[in-house]
Order: structure tokens, then C-alpha cells, then sequence
């Protein structure tokens, strides 16, 4: 087993591998992820996703997309999202946390949201914000990770598989806090 690698991709990055990000998604999706999409979900929707919406941010530097490797493989992504409005340049959203359920129960989603942090404050970010659903195996890990629950809102997404409105829970974690304590 080759050892994994976490890299920052480019919009030319993301274009090169836009198939294989597409089936990241897609498998996320099809293995009951609540992403923002609901089945049937198509390989070409997946595609378009990463083409339409994330690209285009991408392309303008107003996000960071990491990406973790097993050798060639796309075992992983995640997105830290920074284009915020002038009173907010101390925040950034935590987008699309992804792990191929191949790969999963490996660290990469750790590995990912560690890596994140260091671009958020590189970025001079201190604040992250982010949602996953509420009771999804995510929710602990970012708990793990330091982040702090504020609320939850019932009904706020519609399942992966249309059957009900499921719960958010809306998260955050303070970044100048957690590396003051971490250097204690």
C-alpha cells in the first residue's frame, strides 16, 4: 500500500481530474452521503458539479481544494471556502468533506480537516463554519477535531434517498484558540 498524500489542486488540477473527482462523488452519494444531492444520482451530475460549481471558485482564488492520494487513487477531498463579504475575512466555510468509502476508516478525513486548518491560517482565516447532518458518522469526528456545535435545524435536507427531511447540525471552531492551546 502506497502512502497517502494530500495536495492542493489548481483549477487545471481539478479540470485534469474531473472524471475521477466525479466518481468520488458519486460513490460518496451512492453510499447514503447527504451532500447536497439525492439519487438517482448520475456520474454526469457528479461531473458537473465539480465543473459548474466548484471550478469557477476556484478558478477566481476564492477557495482551496484539497485532495487525498493513495498513489494515483482520489481516496478523498475536502474544500475550504473564503470568499466571504468584507466584515467576515476572518471566516471560511468547510465544504464537501468527501472519503471514497473505499478508503474510508484510514484517517483521511482527519488528515484532510488538519491540512484544511493549516490553509485557514495561512489564509489569516480563525473561524470555521460548517454543517453536516445531524447523527452522520462526520459529526463526531469534527467534534474530535475541536469544533463546536451551535444548533441544530430539523427538516433542512431533503435524504439521499427522498424518504424525509433530515436534521442539520451547524458547527464551528475557533482556529486562534485551538493553536494557543495546542502550543501550551
Amino acid at each position: 500500500m502506497s502512502a497517502m498524500t494530500i495536495t492542493s489542486f489548481s483549477a487545471d488540477d481539478l479540470e485534469r481530474h474531473l472524471p475521477e473527482l466525479g466518481a468520488l462523488l458519486h460513490a460518496c452519494v451512492h453510499d447514503g452521503a447527504s451532500v447536497g444531492f439525492v439519487l438517482p444520482c448520475s456520474v454526469e451530475e457528479c461531473e458537473a458539479f465539480w465543473g459548474g460549481k466548484v471550478l469557477p471558485t476556484l478558478r477566481h482564488g476564492r477557495l482551496v481544494l484539497l485532495v487525498a492520494r493513495e498513489g494515483d487513487a482520489i481516496a478523498g477531498t475536502v474544500q475550504l471556502d473564503y470568499d466571504t463579504m468584507p466584515n467576515q475575512r476572518h471566516r471560511a466555510d468547510v465544504r464537501k468533506l468527501l472519503v471514497h468509502p473505499a478508503w474510508r476508516r484510514r484517517g483521511i478525513a482527519r488528515a484532510l480537516m488538519t491540512e484544511l486548518e493549516r490553509h485557514a491560517l495561512r489564509l489569516q482565516r480563525s473561524l470555521l463554519t460548517l454543517d453536516t447532518r445531524t447523527g452522520d458518522h462526520a459529526e463526531p469526528l469534527y467534534t474530535a477535531l475541536g469544533y463546536q456545535a451551535v444548533g441544530v435545524i430539523p427538516g433542512y435536507a431533503l435524504d439521499p434517498d427522498q424518504a424525509c427531511l433530515e436534521a442539520t447540525t451547524f458547527m464551528y471552531k475557533a482556529l486562534e484558540a485551538a493553536h494557543a492551546q495546542s502550543a501550551a
